[in-house]
């Protein structure tokens, strides 16, 4: 079997809108800021501290910063989540950006990529995974389907974010090489496991060098309840 390059094969980016209406029968028409509806652009584009060009966030204590300047999704759970979710969808496009992240990838995945495992994307842009997504209720928003953050969480099909070391720009099909990899232990499948499921150990993770900041609060606030 051909190994599968790991590569850019999608780019999106959005801005905030305000979307739904007051006095709205249903939870997922009331008023809402959000900017997860993104639409795909080819490049090249440009990629700073701060993420893409021309993308944003409609709450930045929770979004976007260094720490989670790329949102980045495996294009191999695509068909999984349009076979799983055929019936909720009721025929809507299921494409790749449908979970509101800044890359698609193919050739990498949650189990394979490690938490400060540092990437070229291309020939310039140098990235650091820093944590790994964690989906919120505006994912289950966009699709009304209610439990669908608490679906990805439980398959592990979550995603991670990049942080940026170095600027420069990005496009479509350009390659992502592993280049430093000083956690080989702490896959992204693996942190999953300590946050959403208590199995593993709190506490190496939540002292790992690379870890996000808000990872390590989180985490670190756990240990002085136990």
């Amino acid at each position: 079997m051909d190994t599968v390059v790991p590569s850019v094969v999608a780019m999106h980016v959005g801005e905030p809108e305000t979307l739904g209406f007051d006095g709205a029968a249903a939870w997922f028409d009331e008023p809402w800021t959000t900017a997860i509806f993104k639409r795909r652009v080819g490049g090249p584009t440009t990629v700073h501290k701060d993420g893409l060009a021309g993308d944003r966030q409609a709450d930045r204590v929770n979004h976007g910063g260094p720490d989670k300047a790329i949102c980045v999704y495996p294009a191999v759970h695509y068909p999984l989540w349009r076979a799983d979710l055929q019936r909720e969808l009721n025929g809507a496009d299921f494409e790749y950006g449908a979970f509101g992240e800044n890359f698609t990838v193919q050739g990498l995945t949650e189990d394979g990529v490690c938490i400060g495992d540092v990437y070229a994307v291309g020939r310039e842009v140098i990235v650091q995974v820093s944590q790994p997504r964690q989906p919120c209720w505006k994912l289950a928003r966009k699709w009304r389907i209610k439990d669908l953050a608490a679906r990805a969480i439980h398959t592990g099909r979550t995603g991670w974010y990049f942080r940026v070391l170095e600027d420069g720009t990005v496009g479509v099909g350009d390659s992502v090489t592993l280049r430093e990899r000083p956690h080989p232990e702490w896959t992204i499948a693996a942190a999953n496991r300590v946050m959403h499921f208590r199995e593993g150990d709190t506490w190496a993770l939540a002292h790992l060098d690379h870890l996000s900041q808000s990872w390590k609060h989180t985490l670190r606030a756990r240990l002085t309840r136990t």
